[in-house]
């Protein structure tokens, strides 16, 4: 594998990536994130350049000190050809498989070759899905609307487009310091490296939230390293009210106006979140979600 390290090489994959959306965006949203700054110190490898077959996104080396932390440890693949990732995957070099991790993609087909390759390193792996949502908006992105793109940081703070007040609640930015209410709620969280997890997310990347009559948030929904919208959460003395369809509504106005890709997923069996995406302008795609996480032997929770 090739390590893109060069601006003009990761700006013309970026590009690439957009012509085989929505089956990219997970790769495609990690490439923005590192073309706009790279706050979670991600790279990129292909198998050749500029023509390739497959991308993976990782974590630098230094990044990933912790071997049990799966939030960190992510790899992000997409591939022209997915049967045939197995060799590639096999590469020692390229997935540290001593260490519990996880690899997403939005690919049925590359699971073939993650387990095989998992079972060549005695790796046990679990495999979950997910009904992927995005808009109309994301499906036309082509390359020549790429240099629009912006980072969280160019674009600054939503404050313009959260400070309309309805009486007794007012919408905004999400405060980093509120980020154990977030990892207390959300249901792959509650724990101290999920908490360092959303800390960092909260503190890197757009997150909004509807603040309540005391000041505190009482909705919420942030962003993830690969462009990924997650975490939303309304507090049960506020749901079926529509707050929380107020903060997406807004939040995915804002990341239009600037140019931010993005996109969702939700459980099947989650009837309501799924109506309530669609309500706020998401489809469902002609692909899935699909996580796969890695656990050596001796780091296996069971």
């Amino acid at each position: 594998m090739i390590l893109l390290d060069n601006s003009e090489q990761l700006l013309a994959l970026f590009e690439s990536l957009a012509r085989s959306i929505p089956e990219s965006l997970k790769v495609y949203g990690s490439v923005y994130h590192i073309n706009h700054g790279n706050p979670f110190n991600m790279e990129v490898l292909v198998d050749s350049w500029p023509e390739y077959q497959m991308v993976i996104t990782r974590p630098q080396k230094q990044e990933m000190t912790d071997d049990m932390d799966s939030y960190t440890n992510v790899y992000r693949i997409f591939s022209k050809d997915p049967q045939k990732s197995q060799e590639v995957l096999k590469n020692c070099e390229i997935i540290n498989w001593k260490q519990r991790l996880q690899i997403q993609g939005l690919q049925e087909s590359l699971g073939e070759g993650i387990r095989a390759a998992a079972f060549s390193k005695s790796v046990k792996v679990e495999h979950s899905t997910a009904v992927l949502l995005v808009t109309e908006d994301i499906l036309r992105l082509n390359a020549s609307n790429e240099s629009k793109f912006r980072s969280w940081a160019e674009t600054g703070h939503p404050d313009d487009d959260f400070e309309r007040e309805i009486p007794n609640f007012k919408y905004g930015q999400l405060d980093v310091s509120y980020s154990g209410l977030v990892n207390d709620n959300w249901e792959r969280g509650k724990n101290e490296r999920s908490l360092r997890y959303i800390k960092r997310c909260i503190g890197a990347l757009p997150a909004a939230c509807m603040l309540g009559p005391e000041g505190a948030p009482v909705a919420w929904i942030t962003m993830d390293p690969s462009c990924e919208v997650g975490m939303a959460y309304s507090l049960e003395k506020y749901r079926k009210t529509g707050k929380m369809a107020q903060v997406m509504v807004r939040y995915k106005k804002y990341l239009l106006q600037k140019n931010i890709p993005f996109y969702i997923s939700v459980l099947e069996e989650n009837e309501r979140s799924r109506s309530s995406a669609k309500a706020a302008g998401f489809f469902e795609a002609s692909c899935e979600w699909h996580q796969w996480t890695c656990y050596p032997q001796n780091l296996a929770p069971f």
